[in-house]
């Protein structure tokens, strides 16, 4: 095994082991809910805590996006309805993750969502964290925001029932939805495991997002609209 292969194998190892830990901390009042539809022309509502049935597990690519109102750091609430016909970007996000760290410090999300927003892209991060779990909070957040230089809103999903209906599973994971409101792309923000774009699969590094919303201003499908995510576990509350 190569120096190179050894110090990326040791990253992901280390990287891992972080992303287990925990930071009680209090929890800020918090308002969700989530319209996860089973077609077209239904949707069903789910209220905040209360669980998606089975055949709702998470919402599938090509198909009307769940519909949610959540609530940023500032208490103001976000609607994802309220910006149809905008592409939207919700990015799983977790402060405390050593692969969110990584990519926003180093990585394919240091700056793609600053490229996107001048170009019109609406993108919100979303804790999905409970109270108690690692990265939870609106302190922690705040941080977070200040540290990555983020200049878009992060939203609190502290029921984890935007998550769950989504099937978001990592931080980071990525959920393109285009202007008529469908879910175009869901994955990884790229294909570098390690979050720092050193080390992609294939040796090119695929900004798999940025080739999402590429394609949809192009007025064509989605090339690849369904990657496997890397990163933390979404520290979703126990059920």
């Amino acid at each position: 095994m190569s120096t190179t292969r050894r110090l990326s194998v040791g990253v992901l190892l280390l990287a891992l082991a972080g992303c287990s830990k925990s930071t009680p901390q209090a929890a800020p009042e918090s308002s969700a809910s989530v319209a996860a539809p089973s077609s077209p022309d239904h949707a069903a509502t789910l209220s905040a805590g209360t669980a998606a049935p089975a055949a709702q597990a998470h919402a599938e690519v090509g198909k009307p996006a769940p519909d949610f109102t959540l609530k940023d750091l500032d208490g103001k609430e976000h609607k994802l309805s309220a910006l149809k016909g905008k592409t939207v970007v919700l990015e799983w996000f977790n402060p405390g993750c050593p692969f969110v760290k990584a990519s926003h410090s180093k990585g394919s999300l240091k700056d793609t969502a600053a490229k996107q927003i001048k170009n019109g892209v609406v993108w919100l991060a979303i804790n999905s964290g409970a109270p108690g779990k690692q990265g939870h909070g609106v302190e922690a957040n705040r941080e977070g925001v200040k540290t990555f230089a983020m200049s878009y809103p992060v939203l609190l999903d502290e029921s984890g029932d935007v998550g769950q209906a989504y099937g978001a599973t990592n931080t980071p994971h990525i959920m393109v939805v285009d202007s008529k409101g469908v879910l175009a792309y869901r994955g990884a923000i790229d294909n570098s495991p390690d979050g720092e774009g050193e080390s992609p699969t294939g040796g090119k590094l695929v900004n798999y997002a940025e080739a999402a919303l590429a394609d949809l201003a192009a007025g064509r499908p989605v090339a690849t609209p369904e990657t496997k995510a890397y990163g933390c576990s979404v520290k979703y509350a126990a059920k």
